[in-house]
C-alpha cells in the first residue's frame, strides 16, 4: 500500500486512551509522543515507582519545552495531566492501544499480551515496540494476533521522526493503517514493513558497519579517518565507528548477530571479530569509557591521516560530464587553477602530471591498473556532493610512480579537498557502503518487506542518513551500483557481494529503482 493511500485511514481519536508498558527510556519517550498529541496516555511498570517517576519525567520535558517557548505553558498543563501512572494491568482495562516498550523477550512480551487480551476490549490494538523479535511469533501465543503490530519508534522517541508499522503473518491490515494514521497523527512518519529480521532499519544498515569493519580488518585505513571520510565525503552525520561507540557495541554487535542468525547465518550479514573482541572485552563504547576510541579522561581523540600538502600540478586535464568532473572543474575555477578539458575516453576523470584519475568502480586500484595497462592509475571514491565535500577518499595502484602519486593528491588539493590515502582496498570507503546499503534496500523492496519510499524515508529518518541509499543508488546510476557490487564480488569470492535481483532487473530494463 502507499504512503497516499494509508493516510486516508483514519488515525484514533483523541478521546481513546492509549497505555504504556514499560516506562524506561523508551516507553517514555512514546508516552510523551502520545500525550502530547492529545490523549490520556496510563503508564505502567512492573519496577515499583518506575511509572510515576517516568511521569514526572515527562511532566519535567513539557516544562522545559514551555520554557523554551516550544510549547505553550497551557499546552503543557494539559499535557501532563493527561499521564496518568497505574499499577495493574487491571487498570488499563479502558486503552484503546496497548503499547509495550518492555524487555526484549519473546516470552515477555507474548505473556503481557496473552494477559492483556482479557482485560482490554475487543477493539483494543496492541503495538510492540519490539525492534529485533518477529511480530508473528509475538502473535503466535495470542487468540486474536489480528489485533498485534509492531510499532516501533527509534529512541529518542520526541525527537526521531520515524516509526516502523510492522504488520506480522496475522495481522489485520486495518489494524496497521490505523497504527500507521495514528503515528501521523501524532507528528511522526511512519512507515508500512512486514515482519522481516531487523524489519527496514535494522537490517539495511547493518553494511554501514559491516563495510568499514572489513575495511579495517584489512588494514585499508584507520577508524578515525573512516570515520572523517564517511562524514566528510559521504555526508553521514557520524562515521561508523563512532556510531558504533555511541550505540554501544554490546547492542550494535547483538543486533547484527539477531539478524545474521535469523537469516540463517547469511553473509551479508556476518558479524566482525574485531567487533566481537571489543565485546568480550567489556570496551562497550562511550558508556564503558573505551570502545574504538578512548574516552576516559585525558586520552587524546586519534585525527584523521590526510596526505601532505602537495604542489599544483603542471598540467590538469579533465574528462567527461560527469557530476565529479563538473565538480572538479568548478572548484578548480574558483581557486583560479588552470585546467583544459579532454575527450571523454574510457571513463577517466582527469589527468594529473603523469596520473590518470578515476572514480571507483570498486575494483583495486592495482587490478584496474592491470586490466588497462594504465600503470599510473589513481582512483578517488563516491562523494554525496563532489560539489560541497571538504574530503575525498584516494588509492593507487602498485605500479603508481611517486610523482604520479604527488601530482593526483596535488590536484584535488588544488581544488579545496583534504585528502585522505587510504590502503588499495577495493570500492575504498564510500563507494563501496553506500553500494551495499542500496543492495540490501532493495532486496528488502524485492523481498515484499517494504516500497522504494519507505525504504528510503526510514533510512534518512531513523538513522539520519543523508539520502535514502535507493535514491543515490539511481542518483549515481545503478549500472554503476550492479558494477562495484560485481568487482567487489569477484575480488572477495563470496556470496556477500551478491547482487539483488531488483537491481539487476531495472539495470536490463534501463531504469532506476523508484521508476517501479
Amino acid at each position: 500500500m502507499s504512503v497516499s493511500q494509508s493516510l486516508l485511514t483514519q488515525p484514533l481519536s483523541t478521546q481513546s486512551v492509549v497505555a504504556v508498558v514499560g516506562t524506561g527510556a523508551m516507553g517514555a519517550g512514546i508516552a510523551q509522543v502520545a500525550a502530547a498529541a492529545g490523549h490520556v496516555v496510563k503508564l505502567l511498570d512492573n519496577r515499583p515507582e518506575a511509572a510515576a517517576k517516568a511521569v514526572a519525567g515527562i511532566r519535567a520535558q513539557f516544562g522545559k519545552l514551555a520554557d523554551k517557548g516550544k510549547l505553550s505553558p497551557e499546552a503543557a498543563r494539559a499535557a501532563s495531566a493527561r499521564l496518568i501512572p497505574v499499577e495493574n494491568l487491571a487498570d488499563l482495562a479502558d486503552a484503546a492501544l496497548v503499547v509495550e516498550a518492555i524487555v526484549e523477550s519473546l516470552e515477555a512480551k507474548q505473556k503481557l499480551y496473552r494477559d492483556l487480551e482479557d482485560i482490554v476490549g475487543a477493539d483494543c490494538l496492541f503495538g510492540t515496540n519490539t525492534s529485533s523479535i518477529s511480530v508473528t511469533a509475538i502473535g503466535s501465543a495470542l487468540k486474536r494476533p489480528e489485533r498485534l503490530a509492531g510499532l516501533h519508534f527509534f529512541n529518542p522517541a520526541p525527537l526521531m521522526a520515524l516509526v516502523e508499522i510492522v504488520s506480522g503473518l496475522a495481522t489485520d491490515k486495518a489494524v496497521a493503517d490505523t497504527l500507521f494514521a495514528t503515528a501521523a497523527a501524532w507528528g511522526k512518519t511512519p512507515v508500512h514493513a512486514r515482519s522481516t529480521p531487523g524489519f527496514i532499519v535494522n537490517r539495511v544498515a547493518r553494511p554501514y558497519y559491516a563495510e568499514a569493519l572489513r575495511i579495517l580488518n584489512e588494514g585499508g585505513a584507520d577508524c578515525a579517518t573512516l570515520d572523517a571520510i564517511m562524514r566528510e565525503a559521504g555526508g553521514f552525520r557520524m562515521g561508523p565507528f563512532e556510531l558504533m561507540d555511541m550505540i554501544g557495541h554490546d547492542v550494535n554487535f547483538a543486533v547484527t548477530r539477531s539478524v545474521w542468525n535469523a537469516f540463517y547465518n547469511d553473509q551479508r550479514f556476518l558479524p566482525s571479530l574485531i567487533q566481537q573482541e571489543l565485546v568480550d572485552a567489556g570496551f562497550y563504547g562511550r558508556k564503558s569509557g573505551r570502545g574504538f576510541y578512548d574516552y576516559r579522561d585525558g586520552a587524546e581523540r586519534p585525527q584523521a591521516t590526510s596526505a601532505v600538502a602537495q604542489g599544483v600540478p603542471d598540467t590538469i586535464v579533465l574528462h567527461g560530464d560527469s557530476a565529479a568532473a563538473q565538480a572538479l572543474a568548478d572548484r578548480l575555477h574558483e581557486r583560479g587553477v588552470a585546467y583544459t578539458w579532454g575527450e571523454a575516453t574510457d571513463g577517466r576523470l582527469a589527468e594529473a602530471g603523469d596520473a590518470v584519475i578515476f572514480v571507483t568502480d570498486g575494483r583495486t586500484a592495482t587490478r584496474r591498473a592491470s586490466d588497462t595497462g594504465i600503470a599510473n592509475t589513481v582512483l578517488i571514491d563516491l562523494a554525496l556532493d563532489y560539489t560541497s565535500a571538504t574530503r575525498i577518499a584516494v588509492s593507487t595502484a602498485q605500479s603508481c610512480w611517486a610523482p604520479a602519486v604527488g601530482a593526483a593528491i596535488g590536484l584535488l588539493q588544488a581544488a579545496g579537498f583534504t585528502v585522505s590515502r587510504l590502503g588499495d582496498v577495493p570500492g575504498l570507503a564510500v563507494m563501496r557502503t553506500v553500494a551495499m546499503l542500496a543492495n540490501e534496500a532493495a532486496d528488502a523492496v524485492n523481498q515484499g518487506v517494504c516500497d522504494a519510499v519507505g525504504a528510503d524515508a526510514a533510512m534518512r529518518l531513523g538513522v539520519n542518513y543523508p539520502r535514502g541509499p535507493l535514491a543515490w543508488a539511481d542518483a549515481a546510476g545503478l549500472p554503476v551500483i550492479c558494477t562495484v557490487l560485481t568487482h567487489l564480488g569477484q575480488f572477495y569470492g563470496e556470496d556477500r557481494y551478491r547482487i539483488s535481483p531488483l537491481i539487476q532487473q531495472q539495470v536490463s530494463a534501463g531504469k532506476k529503482i523508484h521508476d517501479r
